[in-house]
C-alpha cells in the first residue's frame, strides 16, 4: 500500500508545484524542486528501487529544461562511482577466492574460546571485513560460522539455557553493529561516505584522501566498536558463561576445509595489500612523482583492471576475475551515486543552497554546536526508517547551505552528518546487516531496540566529540 500511494504522489506533487498559478519561486527552482521531492518521495516510499527513482533527473531534466542529457549524464561516470566500481571489484575478488573467510577465521581463532572474546572476535573480524567489502558481504559470510557456533554450544550443552540465548543474542547483535561501524573507516567501506566525497569534490573542489579519511574514521570506528561491545556484551546481555571450547573446533574445522592458500589467494591478497599501500601512500608518491598524478580513483581502476588480466598459473581458468562475474556487482548503488549528484548539482544551480545559507545567516539564534547537535540526531534516526544512501543524498546540499549560513567550514557539518546516517543500530529494517542478524532467529526487535537506543546515543556523543576535537586537525 504504501508503494502504491507514493507511487502516485511523487509525480502527484512534482505536478501541483508545476502547475502551482504564479509559482513558489523562480520557473527553475520550481522546477528543480519539483524532480527533488519526486525522487524524495519515492526513497522515502520505496515505490520502485532505489536506483530506479536515482534515473529520473536523466528524464526529467531535459525535459523540463533543468539540464540537457549530456550534463545530466555526466554525473553517473564522475571520477568518485569509478573509485567505488574499482572497490567493489576488490572487493568481488576477495569473496570469490574466500581470502575474506580466511582472513575472518583466522581473527576470531586468535580471539580464544572465552565467551565474550568469541563475541569481540567476530566483531572485530566482521568490522575490519566491512572496510573493505560491503557490510551486506561481510555480515553473510560471518553469520554461518557464528550459527555453526550457536549449534554446536547448544546441542552439547543442556544446562544453562538461558547463559546461551544470551551469547547467541550478544553474538547476533555484536556482529550487525561492527558490519555497520567497520564500514565509517574508509571511504569504499560504506556508500555514503563515497556520496559525500563525491559531492564535495563536484559542489566545492574539496578532495578527501583515503589515507585522511582513514585518519580521522579508524579512531572513531575503533572507540565506537569498543563501545559497542562494551554495551552489547556487558550491560545489556552479559552471557557469563566463560570458556566455550566448542568454538575452538568449529573454527579450525573451517580453517581445515579451506586448506592452504592457493596461488590465486596470494595474487588477490598481494593486489590488496598494493591497493591499500598505494591509498595511504598516494600523496607522498605524488611529490616524489608528480608525473604519474594518481588519484584514489586511478589506483583502484588499476587494480580493478589487474584482478581480470594477471594470470594464475596452474588454473583452470587463466585470470582472477572473467567478467561474468560482474552480475555480482551492485550496479544500483553506482547508479545511485549519479543520480544524487545530479540533484545536488541541480539544486545547487537553481540557488537553493544560496536560499537555504541565507535563510540560515537570517536566522542566528542557533549556534553551530546547536545546530550540528540537532541535525546528527535528526540524521541519526532518520537513518533507522529509511536507506541511509537516499538520505544522505537528499540532506547534503541542505547540511552544506547550513554551514555556510552559520559561517562554519562546510566540513564540519558534512562529516558528522555523513557518520551519523550510517549509524543504525535500532530496527531490523534500518540496514542490511541488521536484517540478516534479526532473520537468523536469535534476535527480537525489542532486544535490537534496547541495544540499538543506548548505542545511538553513544555515537550521538561520540560524533560530536570528534567533531570537536579530531576533525579540525585532520582536515585543517
Amino acid at each position: 500500500m504504501r508503494q502504491k500511494i507514493t507511487l502516485i504522489l511523487g509525480p502527484l506533487v512534482a505536478l501541483i508545484i508545476c502547475l502551482w498559478p504564479e509559482g513558489i519561486f523562480t520557473p527553475l527552482m520550481d522546477k528543480v524542486m519539483a524532480s527533488a521531492l519526486w525522487m524524495v518521495i519515492w526513497w522515502i516510499g520505496e515505490a520502485v528501487s532505489l536506483s530506479v527513482t536515482a534515473l529520473l533527473p536523466i528524464a526529467l531534466f531535459p525535459l523540463l529544461g533543468i539540464a540537457s542529457v549530456s550534463a545530466v549524464t555526466q554525473h553517473y561516470a564522475n571520477p568518485i562511482v569509478f573509485l567505488f566500481f574499482g572497490g567493489f571489484v576488490i572487493a568481488l575478488a576477495l569473496e570469490k577466492v574466500k581470502l575474506h573467510k580466511r582472513f575472518a577465521l583466522n581473527i576470531v581463532r586468535i580471539t580464544g574460546t572465552n565467551a565474550n572474546g568469541i563475541v569481540l572476535g567476530f566483531m572485530i573480524a566482521t568490522a575490519i571485513l566491512s572496510m573493505w567489502i560491503s557490510n551486506t558481504a561481510s555480515t553473510v559470510v560471518m553469520l554461518p560460522i557464528a550459527l555453526s557456533v550457536i549449534s554446536l554450544m547448544t546441542k552439547s550443552k543442556q544446562k544453562n539455557k538461558k547463559k546461551y540465548r544470551r551469547f547467541a543474542l550478544s553474538l547476533m547483535l555484536g556482529i550487525a553493529a561492527a558490519a555497520n561501524i567497520g564500514g565509517m573507516a574508509t571511504l569504499i567501506g560504506t556508500p555514503p561516505n563515497s556520496v559525500m566525497l563525491a559531492f564535495l569534490n563536484q559542489q566545492y573542489q574539496i578532495d578527501i584522501g583515503f589515507f585522511q579519511w582513514m585518519t580521522f574514521g579508524v579512531p572513531f570506528s575503533i572507540v565506537l566498536l569498543i563501545l559497542a561491545y562494551v554495551v552489547i556484551v556487558y550491560w545489556c546481555y552479559p552471557s557469563h558463561l566463560g570458556t566455550v571450547e566448542e568454538t575452538s573446533a568449529i573454527v579450525n574445522e573451517a580453517l581445515n576445509k579451506l586448506g592452504k592458500m592457493k596461488a590465486k589467494e596470494r595474487i588477490v591478497l598481494l593486489i590488496f595489500l598494493l591497493t591499500a599501500l598505494l591509498w595511504m601512500l598516494r600523496s607522498t608518491i605524488n611529490i616524489w612523482l608528480p608525473s604519474l598524478h594518481l588519484t584514489d580513483t586511478l589506483i583502484a581502476m588499476i587494480s580493478a583492471v589487474a584482478l581480470f588480466v594477471v594470470p594464475i598459473p596452474r588454473s583452470k581458468k587463466p585470470f582472477i576475475l572473467q567478467w561474468e562475474d560482474t552480475k555480482n556487482l551492485p550496479w544500483g548503488i553506482l547508479i545511485l551515486f549519479g543520480g544524487g549528484l545530479a540533484l545536488a548539482d541541480a539544486l545547487s544551480q537553481a540557488g537553493f543552497i544560496e536560499a537555504i545559507q541565507q535563510f540560515v545567516a537570517a536566522n542566528d539564534h542557533w549556534t553551530a554546536t546547536m545546530t550540528t547537535i540537532a541535525l546528527i540526531i535528526l540524521v541519526l534516526f532518520m537513518t533507522e526508517l529509511m536507506s541511509n544512501v537516499a538520505l544522505i543524498t537528499v540532506f547534503l546540499p541542505v547540511i552544506a547551505g547550513i554551514a555556510l549560513g552559520l559561517g562554519s567550514p562546510v566540513l564540519s557539518l558534512i562529516i558528522p552528518i555523513t557518520l551519523a546516517s550510517s549509524c543504525a543500530f535500532m530496527l531490523p529494517m534500518a540496514t542490511p546487516p541488521n536484517a540478516i542478524v534479526f532473520a537468523s532467529g536469535h534476535v527480537s526487535v525489542p532486544q535490537m531496540v534496547k541495544s540499538g537506543v543506548l548505542l545511538n546515543i553513544i555515537a550521538i556523543v561520540l560524533l560530536l566529540c570528534f567533531s570537536w576535537f579530531l576533525l579540525p586537525l585532520v582536515f585543517a
